[in-house]
């Protein structure tokens, strides 16, 4: 299996275009998630959800999720080797959590929340199972929701996600996905506006955001330094360091400077 341990592009592909979906596997996205939801058009949910199990039915070097249309896909999917994980769209309640986890046989859960009572419980939603291996945010649902007319009105929502994933001892969720596939500035631009929110890579509609995303969630040169000299002096000293410019630096800071040592040993 190829190794993702810290995935930093996910690729959406619709579960009924096959065709798309493994040009998606051949793309170079951390993980592919075959969307069975909104990229599907009611009178082929169920031709995408046998395309799917098809697909499914032996392992890929990729990672494959899926997002799911509704639980009835699951008994379907769960079994099946090639299944990675599942994204659970428009989760409000850790009891949706709790009725999907008792039949996906330790399946990894992505929730998707979507609106604000999914915000207000984001952090019950994190913890409500074992299975749930990251959270992550629906912000098309959740701007119409909000009725939110600038992407900033979204910052309170994506920062309460942050702090509930990191509160529940979960990966830093991915940012939702950018809508405009032409405009790969404004790309770079809300993505560097995520990073510094706290997230950790995103998700994509379009191969061409790939390189875009990945390059925004790269540690620069700079920061790789920055952390090489804290994780050294870490070697030498326990609890608090002293860095030679006189800085103290705490076990947290350490930590951090070891996952950025980590994003940076992707290039290489």
């Amino acid at each position: 299996m190829r190794s993702t341990p810290l995935p930093l592009t996910w690729l959406y592909a619709p579960g009924d275009r096959p065709a798309v979906v493994q040009k998606a596997l051949l793309s170079g996205a951390d993980v592919v998630i075959v969307d069975l939801e909104d990229a599907v058009a009611p009178e082929r949910k169920a031709y995408a959800l046998a395309a799917t199990a098809d697909l499914l039915s032996d392992p890929h070097p990729v990672p494959i999720h899926v997002r799911i249309h509704t639980a009835r896909d699951i008994p379907t999917l769960a079994p099946l080797p090639g299944l990675r994980g599942l994204r659970v769209p428009k989760v409000t309640h850790a009891t949706d959590i709790h009725r999907i986890a008792a039949s996906t046989a330790g399946v990894p859960l992505y929730p998707l929340l979507e609106n604000a009572l999914a915000v207000e419980s984001a952090y019950a939603i994190a913890t409500a199972h074992p299975a749930v291996h990251g959270i992550a945010l629906g912000e098309a649902d959740l701007r119409a929701d909000l009725g939110v007319r600038d992407d900033s009105g979204l910052d309170w929502s994506r920062g309460r996600l942050v702090v509930a994933a990191r509160a529940a001892a979960l990966p830093p969720p991915a940012q939702s996905v950018h809508p405009d596939i032409r405009d790969l500035d404004a790309l770079a631009a809300s993505c560097a506006r995520g990073r510094a929110l706290g997230f950790l890579g995103r998700a994509a509609i379009h191969p061409r955001q790939l390189p875009v995303i990945e390059q925004a969630y790269l540690p620069t040169p700079d920061e790789v330094a920055a952390a090489e000299e804290v994780v050294k002096a870490a070697e030498n000293e326990e609890g608090a360091l002293a860095l030679p410019d006189g800085r103290f630096v705490d076990a947290a800071v350490v930590d951090g400077a070891r996952r950025v040592l980590t994003l940076a040993a992707r290039t290489c």
